[in-house]
């Protein structure tokens, strides 16, 4: 009778199969062109509770995190999932929650897994928490658990990437939480990158002694990755000055008295006395750099010894170019602009597929979530026999920002990120400016306000006169009801 059994379940098993087959031999669902090379486009994991990181795997799987607390692995090719991790001790508010996460390169050797998350300490304060988990083949699980580090969490500005150095070291960038002196006081571990033996001890050769700091001054940097043999970050600055940084030992990046490059005169103050190392690239206005990678492959000739960076308001993947000597960026080629949304995570497989993940239902939405959103999507090089001759540049060419005016290109640059391009916001994270009183009111109230910041709002300050009142103005006409115009006078009286 079992027999019989197995035998009537063959056919099923061979369907089974051959769905995936075919699966795999379906077109993509779009096409671009990065340079001349035609890529395929292919949702690989679907509806994910905010993917946070993800990941190769040396068992030919995208390892991946949720922000909710789970970690799990998809296979690219057949898109089964298999759950790894459940957290019962994962706080999520906001940008907290389970995040970073690393496997060790030599599995077999270190079958360990670093994942970087929010909980809580005995005390019930709340903490980030680094924790090595051990791999277990057989039962293709995670199991022991060993808190490698725990520091201090506020309700943002995590940083919360890992990596694993060549050395075998590990690398562990962490965010200022908020707390903007963390970044310059060597001896708190926010705000910096540190390093850490496999087994959690100090490194010797460390550059305070019995100290985990390896660099210091730094926000949020949400970005971490070796490119042959250097390590870069990428850091979210305030209102200006996005950075992706070449970290070094001992080396101080300026946060927060310097944001981008030494070209302030009270920038110019703190670097006489302290030695800033400027970043190899800044923004402004603001990209909200996420995660990195580095592109070694042939298979996308174009994108060859680039960083890969993801983009949260910039809606984007970023390549950019390095010099022979992996020290200065001499091209910055922006790609798939709102063709995917938020952009959060990106990894590439040995074969150089590149694999992004998508933050659409983050806390911070540009607009309501696509149906199938969040996703893992891969961007793979199509053969010339598969490949649309008619298929669209990557680069996306965006005409509506052409035709906006100035104040509302500067508001799109500067506030729709937080206030939405409606100027609704969202409900108890950022405040509506649609018929706000701030807005509506006073305009002394409003100039003051966008000048000094408010509570999570920074200063606004740096903008030159002239185009603060045209933005300004833009704000109080589109979202005041008519509230009369923002002068350059008006400007100037309040900063007096």
């Amino acid at each position: 009778m079992r027999l019989v059994r197995i035998l009537a379940l063959l056919p099923l098993a061979g369907l089974f199969i051959h769905c995936n087959s075919s699966k795999l031999s379906s077109p993509p669902e779009q096409q671009f062109k990065i340079g001349t090379t035609t890529v395929g486009i292919q949702s690989v994991a679907t509806n994910l509770n905010v993917p946070w990181q993800i990941a190769w795997g040396a068992d030919q799987q995208i390892w991946y995190t949720e922000q909710s607390g789970t970690v799990s692995k998809v296979n690219p090719e057949t898109g089964v999932t298999k759950r790894l991790l459940t957290l019962n001790d994962a706080f999520r508010d906001r940008t907290s929650g389970l995040l970073g996460m690393t496997l060790h390169p030599d599995m077999k050797a270190h079958p360990y897994v670093f994942i970087n998350y929010t909980g809580y300490s005995k005390d019930k304060s709340k903490v980030s928490k680094v924790v090595r988990y051990t791999y277990n083949v057989e039962k293709d699980t995670l199991l022991s658990p060993v808190v490698f580090l725990e520091y201090p969490a506020w309700t943002s500005h995590f940083g919360a990437r890992i990596v694993i150095a060549p050395d075998g070291k590990v690398m562990i960038s962490t965010g200022d939480g908020a707390q903007h002196d963390n970044a310059q006081n060597v001896h708190s571990p926010n705000g910096k990158v540190l390093r850490y033996n496999l087994d959690g001890s100090i490194p010797a050769d460390n550059p305070f002694k019995g100290n985990p700091v390896w660099a210091w001054g730094l926000r949020n940097p949400q970005g971490l990755v070796y490119g042959n043999g250097k390590l870069y970050s990428s850091d979210h600055g305030d209102a200006t000055d996005d950075e992706v940084n070449l970290i070094h030992k001992g080396a101080n990046y300026g946060w927060p008295f310097v944001e981008g490059f030494v070209d302030t005169d009270k920038e110019r103050v703190f670097a006489k006395d302290s030695i800033v190392t400027a970043p190899i690239k800044a923004w402004t206005p603001t990209i909200a750099p996420a995660g990195m990678a580095y592109y070694s492959s042939d298979k996308i000739p174009e994108l060859k010894g680039n960083l890969l960076l993801t983009t949260l308001k910039g809606n984007s993947l970023r390549a950019l170019a390095l010099d022979a000597n992996g020290e200065q960026l001499i091209e910055d080629v922006n790609y798939f602009e709102k063709v995917f949304g938020r952009v959060r995570s990106v990894c590439v497989s040995p074969s150089g597929d590149v694999y992004i993940a998508t933050s659409n239902r983050d806390w911070n939405p540009n607009a309501a979530p696509a149906k199938n959103d969040d996703r893992i999507i891969r961007i793979y090089r199509l053969d010339a026999k598969d490949s649309d001759p008619a298929a669209q540049s990557a680069v996306i060419a965006h005409e509506k920002n052409e035709g906006l005016n100035k104040g509302a290109l500067l508001y799109t640059n500067y506030c729709a990120s937080c206030h939405k391009e409606d100027g609704k916001g969202i409900d108890q994270t950022f405040p509506a400016l649609l018929k706000s009183p701030v807005v509506t009111g006073d305009k002394k109230i409003l100039v003051h306000t966008v000048m000094n910041g408010r509570n999570a709002m920074p200063k606004f300050s740096f903008i030159e006169d002239k185009e603060l009142a045209e933005l300004l103005t833009y704000v109080r006409k589109q979202f005041g009801e008519g509230a009369d115009a923002v002068s350059t006078e008006d400007i100037k009286k309040g900063r007096n």
